[in-house]
């Protein structure tokens, strides 16, 4: 048996809303809609991957989604362009 894809399912009172961060945000497109539930995608090739955690790192909550970009800048750009409130980071953690 070989895992095809591992998909984390955001609880949302408004799925809407996911379209101004991941496709405003990230560029990604969305490729499914219920209605209920959206999913985004960036057509990439992934491989399979979970982690757990006890904590975020240095004793901050176990964030519910990583999102790895290759430009920093750009990214944390466009969060505030579109006025959404970072809770933590970025920083360079041990």
């Amino acid at each position: 048996m070989k895992v095809k894809r591992i998909i984390s399912n955001i609880n949302t009172p408004n799925p809407e809303d996911a379209a101004v961060f991941y496709e405003r945000v990230f560029g990604l497109e969305l490729v499914m809609d219920h209605g209920w539930i959206k999913t985004f995608s960036s057509g990439e090739e992934m491989i399979a991957q979970i982690s757990v955690a006890s904590e975020g790192g240095s004793g901050t909550p176990v964030p519910q989604l990583s999102i790895e970009v290759d430009d920093l800048d750009t990214a944390l750009n466009k969060v505030v362009a579109e006025q959404i409130q970072i809770e933590y980071g970025p920083v360079s953690e041990p």
